[in-house]
């Protein structure tokens, strides 16, 4: 008798040992949300009209882009390449290692006010929020799945059925319910709250200091034509005069449009919270501010060059340069990277 007690001890032991209980999920509420376009900021390209804002259907989304199952062995997340610290680029990597560890070949770009983009992707490939993340999902060297697959998955899991029943009424995964869902979560990632902004908006005796106000007419001056106020970027495609790295041969927008007259060409990056998204440039070739600006003062004539870049650079001092990156450091948001809303659900 008491070695069946004894056996009957251990085995409910090894019961509770071996079920692993889910971590408590941090719930964002409704009053947490809203749709938000800062006053003299231009109209987003997308608005919430076919999407109701929903703290459920944002939780679900959030969920869904720190979750590994989206990629075809289970180890890699969207929040695996963009991670919040860094406003939601990849710290220190300039190619971000996909499944089976391998290397993709385009720097991962931050994520914030995607609502104002007309496009997404360094080569302007994805034109729609809702449809960007089938583009890593699919990729072979990003995350290798069929987004089919991710569905049968979803559908399979007891915490998705729980998680889509309360986001939409039924425990079904549809394509359109987790694009939705996740385009919610990425659409609400607002930075519009840095040094800078409060400054112009003469809020909380925010004073910007005289290097600052230096490099910021320095930047009117020299930089303001491609990357334009409040966004930091026209969105367009250009070629800053960056040389070809002869081992990438990236084509750049010309991959997608096949034009000749788009050959090297890349999406303007905003300079919102540029401090933090390093590496830089399409390859993240260059690790520093410095190294951006020092390119730009020695511009060397390539194919496609952009008229705005002129032959030989643009004329800055060393002193100069220091003043502009201590405005682009204004720019940094640490109230974005440090709201909750936007961490991993799981506290992982």
């Amino acid at each position: 008798m008491r070695f069946k007690k004894y056996i009957l001890a251990v085995s409910s032991f090894a019961i509770l040992i071996g079920c692993k209980v889910d971590p408590k999920i941090n719930i964002v509420s409704e009053d947490e949300l809203k749709e938000i376009s800062p006053a003299g900021w231009p109209a987003p390209v997308y608005s919430f009209s076919n999407n109701p804002i929903k703290a459920e259907v944002f939780n679900l989304g959030r969920e869904l882009f720190y979750d590994p199952i989206l990629s075809v062995d289970n180890t890699i997340s969207c929040g695996s390449c963009h991670q919040q610290f860094v406003a939601f680029a990849h710290a220190e990597h300039k190619f971000s290692h996909g499944i089976n560890d391998l290397l993709g070949n385009r720097n991962a770009p931050g994520i914030f006010n995607v609502t104002w983009h007309n496009s997404f992707m360094h080569d302007g490939g994805i034109n729609h929020i809702e449809v960007q993340p089938i583009g890593p999902i699919q990729n072979p060297i990003e995350m290798g799945e069929k987004f089919a697959n991710v569905i049968i998955k979803l559908q399979n899991s007891a915490k998705y059925k729980q998680l889509f029943l309360k986001a939409y009424g039924t425990e079904e995964a549809t394509d359109s319910r987790v694009l939705k869902s996740m385009a919610q979560f990425m659409g609400l990632m607002y930075s519009y709250s840095s040094k800078f902004d409060h400054y112009k908006r003469n809020e909380h005796n925010v004073k910007l200091t005289e290097e600052e106000l230096r490099g910021y007419n320095l930047f009117q001056a020299k930089c303001v034509q491609c990357h334009v106020e409040p966004l930091f970027s026209d969105f367009s495609f250009r070629n800053n005069g960056i040389a070809i790295d002869p081992l990438l041969n990236d084509s750049g927008r010309a991959h997608i449009t096949g034009l000749p007259q788009d050959r090297y060409k890349f999406k303007t990056p905003s300079l919102r919270n540029v401090g933090l998204t390093g590496p830089y440039m399409h390859d993240g070739r260059y690790t520093t501010l410095q190294q951006c600006l020092d390119h730009y003062t020695n511009l060397q004539n390539t194919i496609n060059h952009d008229p705005l870049m002129p032959i030989g650079g643009i004329p800055l001092t060393a002193q100069e340069k220091t003043e502009i990156i201590a405005f682009l450091h204004t720019l940094t948001d640490y109230e974005f990277i440090n709201d909750q809303k936007f961490a991993d659900p799981n506290g992982n």
